[in-house]
């Protein structure tokens, strides 16, 4: 199953890229991540209510609190950062770049959540790398 939803959410990506793309047109990318981020967040606490799962909310720990809010964080730096290069850049180059987040992560779980490296997810990592210098260029 998860491998579905990962196969789902890239897929879902590449249309959030495109349909940004256009959308940011005209409109200041900072704003526009703002109205994508409202979008998402209604969606998310949508999900929330529809499953019920806002029951949980007060079993949260006080590490998992500060997680989720450095992650959400992160998440916004990313989009600000994602958006501008989207609307001065290329789809076609803007978004390989960002893919480096692939390696970067794998990378990052090795020293911090000491996750193995295998040989195959080095070559892996190498051959995004090698993609996306060849994509840019």
């Amino acid at each position: 199953m998860w491998l579905v939803l990962a196969l789902l959410s890239s897929i879902f990506a590449a249309l959030t890229s495109i349909l940004a793309k256009v959308g940011i047109e005209g409109v200041n990318s900072s704003l526009a991540t703002a109205i994508r981020t409202a979008v998402v967040l209604i969606m998310a606490w949508g999900m929330v209510f529809l499953t019920n799962s806002q029951v949980g909310i007060s079993e949260i720990n006080k590490k998992s609190w500060l997680f989720l809010i450095l992650s959400g964080l992160s998440t916004g730096a990313s989009w600000l950062c994602y958006y501008k290069a989207l609307q001065i850049g290329d789809a076609s180059k803007v978004v390989p770049v960002d893919k480096l987040s692939v390696v970067i992560t794998l990378i990052l779980a090795f020293i911090f959540l000491h996750e193995t490296f295998t040989y195959k997810s080095i070559i892996g990592c190498v051959l995004i790398a090698a993609g996306t210098i060849l994509m840019v260029l």
